[in-house]
């Protein structure tokens, strides 16, 4: 049960003893304990489905406690690197058990095992919450969008966004570019955001206020000014219309920064912008699973987060551009939009 404590020094103690409760690795991973900043008052009389349907949409809520956040972010923490643990167990490739939306949408037996694990370590620790996962949904774009309307349309506060394994093709191939993504979303805002690279050991952590942290070390995006200077990253979508404007993103941007990389994993690319290795990264279309964790990473990290016409992130958002912000960011979106990518 989460508990409000008033004190703030009795609430760092209090979670500093709770870390016993998981695992030891968890606690390398965690950014620097910090006690909490007096929050708002979180009106808990507003539940319509109207009401926080706005909300969520507009992201005028209150934060909850941080003592909340921190112990949401310690779980979120422990179901990574068990997912990631899994992900690592079979790193030399998986053989594909069935092709979703088309023949290059793909899925293992180990995603749903990936996800099982999650969902049970979410749940033991916060029943009451909602999970909506990669693997529990339909294929296509349609029916990500209707599940994640389903659940922000509810009156529960509180939302797990997981994709168990954000890469599949790499990792059906063997190659170690693939990762589980976790969010949580308080009345539709993004709050935590979890990515754990389990081949290089790097856990990507952000609480929403507090910044974005590699390994408890605090992180920021790239210095680059100028889209000469960029290093962007993009997709191989295998639906049509975003193939479509992937080769037209391609065409307009390639003579124009330093290089073009394309990794296959939305949560890599978004982590490594938040840290700078990626000035840029955008992608035509994507579900919210791929892109909730990375956005509030690249946020807390510095940098900034729209969808392809400049308009502010939301979990709706599917046309997505990150980067460091600034000159690169309005630069790289004018030649996209240009190029009729929009």
């Amino acid at each position: 049960m989460l508990v409000n404590m008033s004190k703030g020094v009795w609430w760092c103690s209090t979670v500093m003893m709770s870390l016993t409760c998981f695992p030891s690795p968890v606690t390398a991973f965690l950014p620097p304990l910090k006690c909490p900043k007096k929050s708002p008052a979180t009106d808990t009389t507003t539940s319509f489905k109207s009401v926080f349907y706005q909300r969520a949409m507009t992201f005028q809520v209150d934060l909850p406690p941080d003592e909340d956040l921190s112990e949401i972010l310690q779980v979120a923490i422990h179901a990574s690197k068990a997912a990631g643990d899994i992900i690592v167990g079979n790193a030399g490739g998986a053989e594909v058990a069935e092709r979703k939306a088309n023949t290059r949408d793909l899925l293992t037996l180990i995603d749903p095992m990936c996800e099982k694990k999650i969902r049970e370590i979410v749940l033991a620790s916060f029943p009451d919450h909602d999970f909506l996962g990669e693997e529990d949904v339909s294929p296509g774009k349609e029916a990500s969008e209707n599940a994640l309307d389903a659940f922000l349309e509810k009156s529960n506060d509180w939302l797990w966004i997981v994709d168990p394994i954000d890469g599949t093709t790499n990792f059906v191939h063997g190659m170690p570019l693939c990762m589980p993504s976790i969010a949580v979303a308080y009345r539709g805002d993004v709050v935590v955001g979890v990515i754990y690279d389990p081949h290089r050991n790097e856990m990507f952590s952000a609480i929403k206020g507090e910044g974005a942290y590699m390994n408890g070390e605090a992180i920021q995006v790239g210095k680059q000014n100028t889209i000469g200077d960029a290093v962007v990253a993009m997709g191989s979508p295998p639906a049509v219309e975003s193939l479509e404007m992937s080769l037209k993103g391609v065409k307009a941007l390639m003579p124009k920064v330093r290089t073009i990389r394309m990794l296959g994993s939305a949560a890599l690319m978004l982590a490594w912008v938040a840290n700078g290795r990626l000035t840029c990264y955008w992608e035509y279309d994507l579900s919210s699973w791929d892109i909730a964790a990375g956005a509030l990473l690249v946020k807390e990290a510095g940098g900034n987060f729209t969808d392809l016409e400049g308009k502010p992130y939301n979990v709706r958002v599917r046309k997505m551009i990150a980067s460091n912000g600034g000159n690169v960011h309005h630069e790289i979106l004018k030649e996209l939009n240009s190029a009729g990518v929009v």
